[in-house]
């Protein structure tokens, strides 16, 4: 018996799940053998709460029949959570039919190096092949330029490349014939474009996450189950199987909202790389001919398209994208393949389920430079996977230029280059700072705007509103937070404040607020608290329809390697939140904001965030206006004065 630690999850009701309807006939023999190649890095997911060995549990839980197998092999964690695996060494298990067995055991290897998955695979070939073959990664994952299993013990992690470089040392990849029929990650944000090209050729199946994972991750009790029920599965129903029993787990335990799970059919992939290369490539060519304008129209639809893992300054970048949200809102400026992009991907992601506020997405993200960070940038042009339109784009949105001897070949139907180095200079195509100090006027409503004209439109990809309170007598001002709660009219240039003394406040409590998410049914909000002592991000969720926020949990930002947290923390009764917020001295010599602790309380029932009356005071008001390099700019000052519920506007007080 394997003994790991559990969570407490608290009650809940989440949005409906959104779930694409399929059906996979069986695709073998009852009586074919299966091989299944668990990769199980546990990391700190491990020592800190034993997620892997309650996955271990959960596979044990599985009477396997004799012609169904599974190979793990176990490393990457400071401590293991059970009383089998050890903490000093790699270790080869065989969980079959006669129960579960340690059957090798190595010297202590670091599982974010290629060659550990190289020997991982070479072993698992040649001692336990099988009919059809399954891969599990389970660890951590960053998205296309990070990778995935991370293991702590030395902070390395397996990049695309190495995915790819490992699959093909040992196996021969044949589109045909592949030699895997489903390779799974159980982890975080790996359901991206990047990733299924990596494996062309090596498998029949890809089942991945666009979005961050829950704790839980997996249900080994319920795929594996579904496998030894059935081992005529196709790769598709096994699929399935691992999405169903996934998304069952979330709602049970109340961490569905935001959860996402694909199946991607690979024999589709000829035609999703042939969509989606073009669309870069239309992309890149309207770009050139006018790269402002360009680039600050597609930035709003990526600012608006269904994005993964946060994406704030707060939280950190993934720079992940759903390819058909952003195919989506750039069908205007990308006309000739926007659709083609968005039938290949619906043809390619054959089974999906997504919860509720992931419900506009197609299954696959795409990689977008929402930081403008060139240290991300350069190692998504490194990954051979990546289609060399989309390098070239984004190349060009952060360095500002395209290298000379790819410019005349940007009329061709196709685009075969070698990704430039980075220039010695960067060249900035937006002039952002023309917007700061920006005047505002007042309208016949006593509302504060701003007025840009469409050269200046071409600056920004969005505009937020930024709240501080004035603590004149404290000779403080408190950083409140950034929110899209703004009257906004693109086309006119005309941006109002719609300040009526209220802001979000977690049972009464002022918190700092900064969107991560803008469209036109929800909004989604971070908010930096410490809970229980530990420092995290409390994910929320606004609905227009309703007026109404949505607590989903608390999660941690992402790690210095760009790694993402899986644990999403469910609010209980008894929980001591301390509300964490940005200030500065008024009079003082502080050049910027420094975190400050603000109000500590204990959770009660039924903890809301709503939309609460501000109190007395002075409430500095500011337009933010973003680049689509996340570079921004400031309007005027604007003095909002609130005075037992009556509010005074004053534009005068720069």
């Amino acid at each position: 018996m394997l003994l790991a630690g559990c969570s407490e999850v608290s009650d809940g009701s989440a949005p409906p799940r959104d779930v694409k309807t399929a059906t996979f006939a069986d695709a073998y023999n009852s009586t074919d053998s299966w091989i299944v190649y668990w990769y199980l890095c546990g990391t700190d997911l491990e020592s800190n709460s034993g997620a892997a060995s309650a996955d271990l549990q959960e596979m044990l839980e599985v009477k396997l029949p004799a012609n169904v197998k599974v190979l793990i092999m176990t490393g990457g964690a400071n401590q293991w959570r059970n009383n089998v695996v050890s903490n000093d060494a790699a270790e080869f298990y065989l969980y079959d039919s006669n129960g579960l067995q340690r059957i090798a055991q190595a010297n202590d290897t670091d599982m974010g190096n290629v060659r550990t998955l190289t020997d991982f695979l070479r072993y698992g070939k040649e001692n336990y092949d099988a009919d059809h073959r399954v891969l599990v990664f389970w660890d951590h994952g960053g998205g296309s330029a990070v990778g995935v299993c991370y293991d702590e013990r030395t902070g390395n992690f397996l990049s695309l490349n190495d995915l790819h470089d490992a699959f093909n040392a040992v196996y021969d990849a044949d589109a045909d014939n592949p030699p895997f029929e489903l390779i799974g990650f159980d982890a975080c944000l790996m359901a991206t474009y990047d990733t299924v090209n990596a494996l062309e050729g090596l498998c029949r199946y890809v089942t991945a996450s666009e979005e961050v994972e829950p704790g839980i991750g997996w249900n080994y009790t319920g795929w594996l189950g579904a496998l030894a029920e059935n081992p005529a599965l196709s790769g598709g129903g096994l699929g399935k199987a691992i999405c169903d029993s996934y998304m069952d787990d979330c709602e049970r335990y109340n961490v569905a909202d935001t959860a996402t799970l694909s199946v991607v059919d690979m024999s589709k992939l000829p035609v999703l790389r042939n969509a989606y290369e073009s669309f870069g490539l239309e992309a890149l060519r309207a770009a050139r001919d006018n790269p402002r304008k360009f680039f600050a129209s597609f930035g709003r639809g990526a600012a608006q398209a269904e994005n993964y893992g946060g994406n704030t300054r707060q939280t950190g970048y993934t720079n992940m994208v759903d390819i058909v949200d952003l195919a989506r809102a750039n069908k205007s400026i990308v006309p000739t393949n926007a659709d083609k992009v968005i039938e290949a991907v619906d043809a390619a992601v054959v089974y999906k389920v997504a919860g509720g506020y992931r419900n506009r997405g197609g299954g696959l993200s795409g990689y977008y430079t929402y930081s403008g960070d060139e240290g991300l940038l350069v190692k998504y042009l490194n990954l051979n996977s990546a289609p060399t339109p989309q390098k070239i784009l984004y190349y060009y949105l952060v360095y500002g230029e395209i290298p000379a001897d790819v410019l005349p070949l940007l009329d061709g139907d196709s685009l075969v280059t070698p990704v430039p180095e980075p220039p010695v200079q960067r060249q900035d195509i937006f002039q952002i700072a023309q917007l700061n100090e920006m005047p505002v006027k007042l309208d016949s409503g006593n509302n504060a705007f701003v007025q840009l004209t469409a050269e200046q439109m071409d600056q920004i990809s969005s505009v937020h509103c930024q709240l501080v309170y004035m603590g004149l007598e404290d000779d403080l001002i408190i950083y409140l937070g950034s929110d899209a709660d703004i009257n906004a009219d693109w086309n006119a240039g005309t941006f109002t404040d719609n300040f009526r003394g209220v802001w979000p406040m977690l049972d009464g409590h002022p918190v700092y607020v900064e969107i991560t998410e803008e469209n036109d049914g929800y909004n989604l909000y971070s908010i930096p608290i410490k809970l229980n002592g530990v420092e995290c991000n409390l994910q929320v969720a606004y609905v227009y329809a309703e007026q109404k926020y949505y607590i989903l949990g608390a999660r941690k930002g992402l790690d210095s390697n760009g790694m993402s947290d899986r644990d999403l923390i469910k609010l209980k009764s008894g929980d001591e939140i301390t509300t964490l917020h940005y200030a500065m001295t008024i009079t003082g010599d502080d050049e910027d904001f420094t975190q400050v602790e603000a109000d500590t309380f204990t959770v009660g029932d039924d903890p809301q965030i709503k939309d609460e009356q501000l109190g007395n005071g002075s409430y500095g008001y500011a337009f933010e206006f973003l680049s689509p390099t996340e570079e921004s700019a400031m309007s005027n000052f604007i003095l909002f004065t609130i005075d037992d519920g009556q509010i005074t506007t004053n534009i005068d007080v720069q």
